[in-house]
């Protein structure tokens, strides 16, 4: 018989906590595998976030959003001491899987995560959609009306397609300068 691969059975699982405890949850449980000395069995524990831009009083500011609250990811082989340290963190409130065996998340699921995290590029967040109706609150079209013809997360730009003189006519704004009507 040949020696056990350390690895086997080394995946990423997914837990579930309650929303608005993801981190806490991570701090916790890194604490926890230090204290109980489980660094041979959980190796990472992961809130997967991405970075926005919102605006506050019309302000771009960068925030980090989490892409799935209510979930951390946890990079374990699972054993019976390791499920119980997992399973016993405070707010966590299970495993995402059937029963009592926890479900690994796929390479595929892990790489799309991975992407989303790795960019590092920060993406406005936008309400606006096609064919959206909105009113312009700012600039030169103050009190036009339109509709949407085109969003630009990556600029924060909409193009809003104007009545002027009887022609329809793309105007390009800021999110800012849009609401919906």
């Amino acid at each position: 018989m040949g020696k056990q691969d350390p690895n086997a059975g080394r995946n990423w699982y997914v837990l579930h906590t309650y929303v608005g405890y993801e981190d806490a949850v991570e701090k916790s449980l890194r604490q926890r595998i230090e204290s109980m000395n489980m660094q041979d069995y959980i190796f990472d524990v992961q809130v997967p976030k991405e970075k926005q831009i919102v605006f506050k009083k019309n302000e771009p500011v960068e925030i980090e959003k989490k892409l799935f609250p209510g979930y951390v990811l946890v990079d374990m082989i699972v054993t019976d001491e390791s499920w119980y340290v997992v399973r016993n963190t405070p707010n966590v409130t299970g495993f995402v899987g059937s029963e009592n065996i926890p479900v690994s998340v796929t390479p595929e699921e892990f790489g799309v995560i991975q992407r989303r995290i790795g960019e590092q590029e920060a993406k406005y967040k936008s309400d606006f959609q096609v064919g959206d109706f909105v009113i312009i609150i700012d600039g030169p079209f103050k009190n036009y009306e339109g509709s949407v013809d085109s969003v630009d997360i990556d600029k924060g730009k909409v193009t809003v397609l104007v009545l002027i003189f009887d022609r329809e006519t793309p105007v390009e704004l800021d999110f800012t300068q849009v609401k919906h009507k």
